[in-house]
């Protein structure tokens, strides 16, 4: 009876080891799967944001093509349509095209360049306006921000405003005008362009067209949630203001 009883005992020590050897291959072995699985899944998250990045520069590249001949073409036209300011013209000209060949290529520039360039191309455009048009240009720059000089602008940004409200003012209404302001002040960028929209040319028309679409295009594909456009019009006055906070987008890519 008592050889019994150890054979018993015996026996379950061994069902016992047994037991615990077989639960603990089962869970190494589903560690083990537990760790590839999500292994794979980082390499496919990788895989989908290096993706998503290409498709977004391929993007860009495109609107890129489009928008710049159509900035040449806007800028020649003004500059022939007015040749008696012509050295004038095309010393700022000069400037506009440095910057579109050279900077624009660049994924970024500092609101530095890009604030010069925006100077460049609006008094490239003023030449066609009568001297006592109602011009209003303001802007406040803080040249001490600490983003000022940094690469952390997208080239171009500025000149849909610009371009759309030259383009669509009806210089010889008395009560028409242009209203242009900039600010850049505490790694937040501002510009606010205001005009009297012409009758004869709707802005409704202009917002269907590529120009504005690729604006929006590239402001969501490059600021994301870090920047707010608003357009507006009321009473034949047409209003677009955006707003980049370059201090939250360049530290979100410093920390990315």
């Amino acid at each position: 009876m008592e050889g019994n009883y150890y054979m018993i005992h015996d026996y379950l020590i061994f069902i016992g080891v047994f037991a615990i050897f077989f639960l603990l291959t089962v869970s190494i072995y589903l560690f083990s799967q537990n760790n590839r699985i999500k292994q794979r899944n980082t390499r496919l998250s990788e895989t989908n944001k290096l993706i998503e990045q290409k498709l977004n520069e391929v993007q860009l590249e495109h609107i890129g093509t489009k928008l710049n001949p159509h900035l040449f073409k806007n800028i020649l036209n003004s500059v022939q349509s007015h040749a008696y300011q012509t050295y004038m013209s095309l010393d700022k000209l000069a400037n506009v095209l440095d910057y579109i060949l050279y900077e624009s290529n660049n994924k970024f520039v500092s609101p530095k360049e890009e604030l010069d360039f925006a100077l460049s191309l609006i008094e490239i455009n003023k030449i066609k306006i009568n001297p006592l048009f109602d011009f209003r240009i303001k802007s406040r720059i803080d040249k001490s921000d600490a983003l000022y000089e940094e690469k952390v602008f997208a080239p171009l940004i500025s000149v849909d405003l610009i371009e759309n409200a030259f383009k669509h003012t009806d210089f010889l209404a008395q009560d028409s005008f242009i209203s242009i302001h900039m600010e850049l002040e505490n790694r937040i960028f501002m510009m606010k362009v205001s005009n009297k929209a012409s009758l004869k040319n709707s802005l409704a028309k202009e917002n269907s067209g590529f120009g504005s679409q690729s604006l929006d295009q590239r402001l969501k594909m490059i600021y994301n949630n870090h920047y707010h456009m608003e357009k507006s019009s009321k009473n034949g006055i047409f209003t677009a203001e955006l707003k980049i906070n370059l201090g939250e987008f360049y530290d979100k890519m410093r920390y990315s």
